[in-house]
């Protein structure tokens, strides 16, 4: 059973526009002024016609033509005043809607993107990136539509109908009832057919998000797709979806179609009537009830026949904005549930500070770059205390689970001293890469502590953990920029040449220097034009430039070839000296030298020692290494 598709969302648009006019509290205010000054001015005219009627009757009877032009030059000097200052209204008002959509629209993708930043990784791994980049792009332009065209054209036509609907009142209470009556007809049938096109246009951008994330998707793993053929099978996923897109909008677009000749066909059903109780009126005598309390006259039937004409005319444009609001209410809802995500939390209060560690080992905190960290400590009886950034890192009897009631790790005891190197080892899904997002505090722990150089990882502000590990992950990102700008996104405020230095311990100097302008050669598309193994020296020298105490190295080396390993191992080699390093590993040869080696199965260390002792065991790791594994 299809699930019924969800509502609009008006506390949203609401929203939207509020936040519209907070952003241009003195602008807005001034647009509106200048639609609701030409929006009157556009319905003057009416009372100019009634009067220009009345004279001429008078006139007629009379025949004075002179004092005739004498009483209409002032009406019609009037009249173009007006007009001339509603043109001057709506020229300032396209102009500043210009300045204030598209500053609307930078301020609101700032703030987007300003609380994406802080995020916790969690969002990221549950939602797909074309649906996350969707809000920027087809979310947010259904709120340009709504600032830029909807808003002021609503305004207007509302304006317009107001002012229409109070001079018909003063011409003549019977023919404003009579048209309340066909206002009820098209309130009902925008109502009707205005609901289902609600909700369709609710599911067009919720299948439009479906749509692009699949396209993302595919669009990151074309060689996948083609090394396993799977285009004719990836054809039809997107078909559906694309089937899917395509009815729901035709649906939406269907409603809206019909919508705008149903109102303006009862419309010209209703001119018509007005005309004919009008004639009925004058034929009969009928007493005029009115605020002007002038007699029922042809003088009053043209002008409130022409006011029909303009006033189910905006009612008609007014009921054609609705299909407009609905998708801006939808995309408000989409960008506002972005926005709304609970950020990252952080109650750390301990810091990351220079500092200068004197001959009897006091150490003193500095503006000055030392090359010495400490932890600046503050305690609840207002001293501080500072501990020196070691790198020792100790995990003690912990427990994790992504989602409740499926564990991943349990009672993970491990303790790494300063310098030493730790391997983790084992299946795939063991849980390895999830011990280091502990460390990084990625994800919290469930059950258990872990202390860095004694401190208890919770008490430490984010930022400057996460400054004090270098990371260098299996999947490698680059950024659009040189290679120099990549590396140095390590530490930005490194200097040309530590990028080059680092990347000479990386072992990756030699291929840079060979590229078309060296270190100043840009890279697009995440590096496409290097090779895997090129994208992995460039992310270990950014992890190198960064000179942190502690090491996280997650199959850093599982894209290298052989040869090239060798020269990297060198060169990470000389990266571990004096830091505490995290190694994960399929390929044992890079973790033979580990001072610990800890085997994980199903989230459990079932095995730890150095590679000899683990070797001499012969368990699980010497049927890792030796590839001796009995089938079941």
């Amino acid at each position: 059973m299809n699930k019924r598709p969800s509502k609009p969302d008006g506390g949203s648009l609401l929203r939207a526009i509020r936040m519209f006019f907070g952003y241009y509290p003195v602008l807005a205010p001034i647009a509106v002024v200048c639609i609701l000054f030409a929006a009157t001015v556009s319905s003057i005219p009416s009372l100019f016609i009634q009067k220009v009627i009345a004279l001429i009757e008078r006139w007629v009877e009379s025949g004075d033509w002179a004092s005739a032009r004498a009483e209409l030059t002032p009406y019609l000097i009037l009249l173009g005043s007006l007009y001339l200052l509603s043109i001057a209204a709506m020229t300032a008002q396209t102009q500043l809607m210009a300045v204030m959509t598209q500053g609307f629209l930078d301020k609101l993708r700032r703030d987007l993107f300003n609380g994406m930043q802080n995020l916790p990784i969690r969002y990221f791994d549950t939602h797909k990136f074309g649906d996350i980049m969707s809000h920027y792009t087809n979310d947010i332009d259904t709120l340009r539509m709504l600032v830029s065209q909807t808003l002021p054209s609503f305004i207007q036509s509302g304006a317009v109908v107001l002012v229409v609907l109070g001079i018909m009142l003063y011409f003549s209470v019977w023919m404003t009832l009579v048209l309340l009556v066909g206002v009820a007809a098209m309130i009902f049938v925008a109502k009707k057919v205005g609901g289902g096109s609600a909700r369709s246009y609710v599911q067009v951008q919720k299948t439009i998000a479906e749509n692009e994330g699949y396209v993302q998707e595919s669009m990151n793993g074309q060689k996948v797709i083609k090394v396993f053929c799977h285009e004719a099978q990836g054809i039809r996923e997107f078909d559906e979806i694309n089937e899917r897109l395509y009815r729901h909008s035709f649906r939406a677009n269907a409603y809206a179609s019909t919508l705008g000749p149903i109102i303006a066909n009862i419309g010209n059903v209703l001119y018509v009537t007005l005309a004919l109780v009008g004639g009925v009126f004058l034929l009969t005598g009928v007493k005029n009830v009115s605020l002007s309390g002038a007699a029922f006259s042809i003088s009053i039937l043209i002008p409130f026949l022409n006011m029909t004409k303009q006033f189910t005319g905006n009612v008609n444009t007014l009921s054609q904005q609705i299909n407009s609001i609905v998708m801006a209410s939808a995309g408000a809802k989409r960008v506002f549930e972005l926005m709304d995500q609970q950020p990252e939390t952080d109650d750390g209060y301990v810091t990351l500070v220079n500092c200068r560690v004197d001959e009897d080992g006091t150490i003193t905190e500095t503006e000055e770059h030392t090359g010495h960290w400490a932890w600046r400590h503050p305690h609840g009886d207002g001293t501080l205390t500072y501990t020196l950034l070691r790198g020792d890192v100790r995990m003690v009897d912990v427990d994790f689970a992504y989602e409740e009631g499926k564990q991943v790790l349990y009672d993970v005891s491990v303790y790494a001293e300063p310098g030493q190197k730790v391997a983790f080892v084992g299946a795939t899904g063991a849980g390895k890469t999830t011990i280091t997002n502990l460390i990084n505090r990625f994800y919290d722990i469930a059950d258990g502590k872990i202390r860095y150089d004694g401190i208890n990882v919770n008490k430490i502000r984010k930022g400057d953990l996460r400054r004090s590990l270098g990371l260098v992950l299996q999947d490698v990102n680059l950024f659009t920029g040189t290679v120099l700008d990549n590396i140095r996104y390590g530490k930005l405020d490194a200097t040309d040449e530590e990028c080059r230095e680092a990347a000479r311990l990386a072992g990756a100097d030699d291929f840079i220097s060979r590229l078309p302008q060296g270190y100043d050669t840009v890279l697009e598309n995440n590096g496409a034009n290097l090779s895997q193994g090129q994208r992995q020296l460039i992310s270990i020298a950014r992890a190198a430039v960064a000179d942190p105490p502690v090491m996280i190295l997650d199959e850093a080396t599982s894209s290298i070839d052989t040869r090239t390993e060798a020269i990297v191992q060198r060169g990470m080699d000389k990266l571990m000296e004096g830091r505490t390093v995290f190694v994960i590993a399929h390929r044992l040869s890079t973790v033979m030298d580990a001072d610990v080696i800890m085997v994980l199965d199903h989230g459990r260390i079932i095995e730890r020692g150095s590679h000899d002792r683990l070797i001499a065991e012969k368990g699980t790791y010497y049927r890792l290494y030796t590839g001796a594994f009995e089938l079941e």
